[in-house]
């Protein structure tokens, strides 16, 4: 059986013959050239970076367009580093699922060094330093996810652990972005060589969210004397710290057993699926979807690496953003969350499977084409009714993709805001969000979810949020059999800016969406009688208003 180890790498025919694509350029090179010159380094070891960035980058080398590979850095799962990077070589195996039932296979050889960035691992911490020190140096990128970037408590004050990071100064950073502006700190300390750092995590204006989380460290860090002012003029100054924009996007579900079957059965051996002491769920593999998107800012004021060679669309911020928005904010994401939420009270455990229900779907293609398509400006890079188009009738319904909602559903709070509410800003400003219906049903449907109660009325598992058991407190008296129970309990999240962007009542959603909560807890069978009453009432609206809107803005 093959495995991931530089040893087996010797024998890349073995590797051919197992059907899998092998890395056609001198790893040992490219290794020591990484080490002695760093260009790129990524903050987050998990499987979107893997089949994504890592795969961008083997393109590049393949062609002999770079000579160096990528640096990855978890700041939060020592065992993974440990295991997945460190334990197979840094190498990996990308698993591309196809629609029509093709899987493709291939070595990941690009991911030269990995290394675990904590306090508590000091030689690490030192090499990480070393890498942002060295003015070779060109970008950092990030996926964390978006609640990596949160710096708030469930109360909207800065967390615990934010506060301990500002007081505790540079030196002893925990929280993500802490450690990201202490790496600044050391590379402007080392002469002040210019960097991009680029979010390519899936939200809003990612870029600008870095930036601001990094900034609100490093100015508590000044006003404490940790720090000088010239820290704080690098870090603003763009022609020196870059925080380009950007859109990603690639279905990337946790690895699955029948995924590791197949491998094994190829003659492929290295397929144990992990779940870590922090439950990170990993394997040696990546199973992935083929689609996939790249969308960055142009603004790199030390050079980058030649992605556009790889597929990646470079371009400016005002086109990343509003691609960013027709993915994030209208032609996917929201799409998955509704399915998430819906999936989960209907005992769905299969994405795809979901695309079948014509109730679900029915949601999904009101939320996107009814509501979401009449407010998505056309980016001129990529068509968004061909995107939607693409997502509902080819990408969701991939039945090789092993996604579930129950995945999806994991830090809703995190989402909602970006997911749902800047929609809802679109049509609040335009005073039309009355006409919303599916949007709020979804939301509605969240509220609901949090009842830890299935349709039947049988306890199910919540997803991992950080949020959970602060805003379960306030549904605890809701009642499933009596709608009276609704009352206001909603008020405190439906209001929550923090969650939202903005207070649902001052849209006139907030009461609308408490009735549709009255609804879904009428008693066992209401959610599902429930999202059929308005799924069935609008999809003969929703078909004919596709038509209308296949012209965006």
């Amino acid at each position: 059986m093959l495995m991931l180890t530089t040893e087996t790498m010797q024998n890349l025919a073995a590797f051919e013959s197992a059907g899998i694509t092998v890395p056609h350029f001198d790893r040992a090179a490219v290794t020591r050239a990484t080490t002695a010159n760093p260009a790129w380094i990524h903050f987050g070891g998990g499987n979107l970076f893997r089949c994504l960035h890592a795969s961008l980058q083997q393109r590049l080398l393949n062609a002999g367009e770079s000579e160096t590979g990528i640096v990855v850095v978890d700041t939060y799962d020592d065992e993974l580093i440990e295991t997945i990077y460190q334990g197979r070589d840094n190498l990996s195996l990308t698993v591309v699922m196809k629609a029509n039932g093709d899987i493709e296979k291939e070595l990941i050889a690009s991911i030269t060094e990995s290394q675990y960035l904590a306090e508590s691992n000091p030689a690490g911490t030192a090499r990480v330093r070393a890498i942002f020190a060295n003015p070779s140096l060109q970008l950092a990128t990030v996926t964390i996810t978006e609640k990596g970037y949160n710096l708030k408590g469930p109360d909207g004050e800065l967390s615990g652990l934010v506060l301990g990071d500002i007081e505790a100064g540079p030196d002893h950073a925990r929280h993500t972005m802490a450690h990201l502006a202490s790496l600044l700190l050391e590379r402007y300390r080392a002469g002040a060589t210019p960097i991009a750092m680029v979010s390519t995590d899936n939200f809003s204006h990612n870029g600008e969210k870095l930036r601001d989380a990094i900034l609100v460290v490093a100015r508590a860090w000044k006003d404490r004397g940790f720090v000088d002012d010239g820290y704080l003029g690098y870090l603003t100054d763009p022609a020196k710290v870059a925080f380009p924009w950007s859109m990603i996007d690639r279905i990337t579900p946790g690895p699955s057993a029948s995924v590791a079957g197949e491998l094994q059965a190829a003659g492929f051996g290295d397929t144990e699926i992990l779940v870590t002491q922090k439950h990170t769920t990993t394997a040696p593999f990546v199973n992935t979807e083929e689609v996939n998107y790249l969308v960055v800012e142009d603004t790199f004021p030390n050079g980058r690496p030649p992605l556009e060679k790889a597929g990646v669309y470079f371009t400016d911020r005002d086109t990343v953003n509003k691609v960013e928005r027709m993915k994030v904010c209208t032609c996917l994401n929201p799409l998955h969350t509704a399915m998430a939420i819906y999936g989960c009270l209907l005992g769905f455990t299969s994405i795809a499977d979901e695309t079948a229900d014509a109730d679900i779907s029915a949601l999904i293609t009101g939320i996107g084409y009814r509501e979401g398509l009449p407010v998505v400006t056309n980016p001129g890079i990529i068509d968004p009714k061909s995107f939607l188009d693409q997502v509902v009738g080819e990408r969701l319904p991939n039945k090789r993709i092993p996604d579930t909602p129950q995945r999806i559903a994991s830090d809703t709070s995190q989402k909602v805001g970006i997911r749902f509410g800047e929609t809802i800003k679109l049509y609040r400003n335009t005073g039309a969000a009355d006409d919303l219906t599916f949007i709020p049903l979804a939301i509605a449907g969240w509220c609901r979810y949090l009842l830890a109660l299935d349709d039947g009325g049988e306890p199910f598992e919540l997803s991992p949020d950080p949020m959970n058991e602060h805003l379960r407190r306030y549904v605890s008296d809701i009642r499933l059999g009596d709608p009276a129970s609704v009352g206001r309990r909603l008020h405190p999240i439906l209001s929550n800016r923090d969650i939202f962007g903005l207070n649902l009542y001052d849209t006139g959603l907030g009461a609308r969406i408490e009735g549709y909560v009255e609804e879904l807890v009428a008693g066992p069978g209401a959610v599902r009688s429930t999202l059929h009453k308005y799924a069935s009432t609008t999809s003969n609206s929703t078909t004919s208003n596709t038509e209308e809107t296949a012209s965006c803005k």
